[in-house]
């Protein structure tokens, strides 16, 4: 299957990872800043944005998504390319770390720690954010017109709503609303947990102290698993933090992409 990119930038490849509902528009605060010294290449992710859903009866499963994430580098010509993801996408590119496919990952408020309440209380969140974005173009436009409607539609997303262009919200809150892929992926999340161990690569797991939808008590859960790989936080940002502060999570990005591998990889 085709997935759907934006590439720009000269330099080492950098593939980055959207969130379940998003598309790879959510880079863009911190794609310039990226695509300065990386070759960086933001995905659609399978049933999201506009990169087609996988076919009929296909599973949403990690493996199946890992898989054609494989196939787009190999179609790309990319080999081992550094990778960045936020939410879904971070335990995408946590996954694809601990398989050898990439030469480093950072995850930004991964999915894949949290227990089968935490689960359940971000699912719930989230679909009920998707029913709210399925009201028709014209009232949704007119509701995210008002900033005190903005920010409390979107406070759980973003630490600082206020600073997300208008125009951004109505069509992220679009594309939520029909992406094919959301609730097969969210079948699909259930009772996954991230058990890889990330002995090979550079990896940074980074976590918005204002994330609401992956609270940080499971970053904490994630440093006792993961205690070798580096873990920052990122002061004031909520759960997409590209938006929050582009030019930390640019830093903490193009840092991890710089580090070497740990000896005797």
């Amino acid at each position: 299957m085709d997935i759907v990119f934006e590439r720009r930038g000269e330099g080492p490849p950098l593939v980055l990872l959207h969130g379940i509902g998003h598309r790879w528009q959510a880079w863009e605060p911190v794609f310039d800043l990226l695509a300065a010294e990386r070759d960086v290449i933001a995905v659609d992710l399978p049933g999201f944005g506009a990169s087609p859903a996988l076919d009929e009866g296909s599973s949403y499963a990690i493996e199946t998504v890992v898989e054609r994430l494989a196939e787009a580098f190999d179609r790309l010509g990319l080999v081992r390319p550094h990778i960045a993801g936020n939410s879904l996408g971070g335990l995408f590119a946590l996954e694809a770390a601990d398989r050898g496919l990439v030469s480093s990952a950072t995850a930004l408020s991964p999915a894949g720690f949290y227990d089968e309440a935490g689960f359940r209380y971000a699912t719930t969140v989230l679909r009920a954010m998707r029913l709210g974005a399925s009201v028709p173009g014209a009232l949704l436009e007119r509701i995210l017109a008002s900033p005190m409607q903005r920010s409390l539609m979107f406070r759980m997303l973003y630490g600082r709503p206020h600073l997300v262009d208008p125009d951004v919200l109505v069509a992220d809150a679009k594309a939520m609303a029909k992406a094919p892929g959301f609730e097969k992926t969210v079948k699909a999340g259930r009772g996954v947990r991230f058990a890889g161990k990330l002995l090979d690569v550079p990896v940074t797991i980074a976590w918005g102290t204002r994330d609401r939808i992956l609270p940080t008590s499971q970053a904490l859960r994630a440093r006792a698993l993961l205690p070798h790989v580096e873990h920052v936080w990122l002061p004031g940002c909520g759960h997409i933090p590209m938006s929050d502060d582009p030019a930390m999570v640019a830093s903490v990005i193009l840092r991890t992409s710089s580090a070497l591998a740990p000896a005797g990889t």
